[in-house]
């Protein structure tokens, strides 16, 4: 859905809508297993803008977005679904109206503002990124995740393997010490 500046300009955009999975793209590791839903509107800001009395035209969008995502554990690499539910109230201001401007430090306010390009922007592209930001960035399956022998990948969750264990790099130095106190 293309939120568009000039039809905000005459009135606010209320949007109401479901995606199905595989619409949006989240990337490999993460799968949409429900229909991403979400409602909100989006509405057009005028700001004043600099010393010169110039207007800027940021778009608010303000919504909650929910769906199901099955991610990969980050231990055993088992499928975890994870809901996901998200409150969100966005602000995007247009491409370089910031430009021309000095350096000055970014306040925690001016740090939450995106921007867009052209007439608008797609409002699948912030539902994107809402969802991105709500996954964690290491998912585990159970916090007593064994995870995977790092020899032959076996599933430890599931039983032990047959691999020896790995020697310890760190103790090297002393086996040739217990070597000479043996030999």
């Amino acid at each position: 859905m293309f939120i568009d500046v000039h039809e905000l300009e005459l009135h606010r955009i209320d949007f109401n809508q479901e995606f199905p999975p595989e619409v949006l793209e989240f990337g490999p590791d993460i799968r949409q297993i429900e229909p991403l839903a979400t409602r909100g509107h989006a509405e057009l800001i005028e700001e004043h803008h600099g010393g010169r009395n110039r207007t800027v035209q940021d778009i608010r969008l303000v919504g909650r977005l929910n769906t199901r995502l099955e991610l990969n554990c980050a231990r055993c690499l088992e499928p975890v679904d994870r809901v996901v539910e998200r409150r969100f109230d966005l602000l995007y201001r247009p491409q370089g109206s910031d430009g021309g401007q000095e350096e000055l430090s970014v306040n925690a306010t001016e740090a939450e503002i995106g921007y867009y390009t052209g007439e608008g922007l797609l409002l699948e592209d912030a539902l994107r990124e809402q969802v991105l930001l709500a996954v964690p960035i290491k998912t585990v399956c159970r916090e007593d995740c064994k995870g995977l022998c790092p020899q032959c990948g076996k599933n430890l969750n599931l039983g032990e393997c047959s691999c020896p264990l790995p020697a310890d790099p760190r103790w090297h130095a002393l086996d040739s010490l217990k070597d000479k106190l043996h030999g």
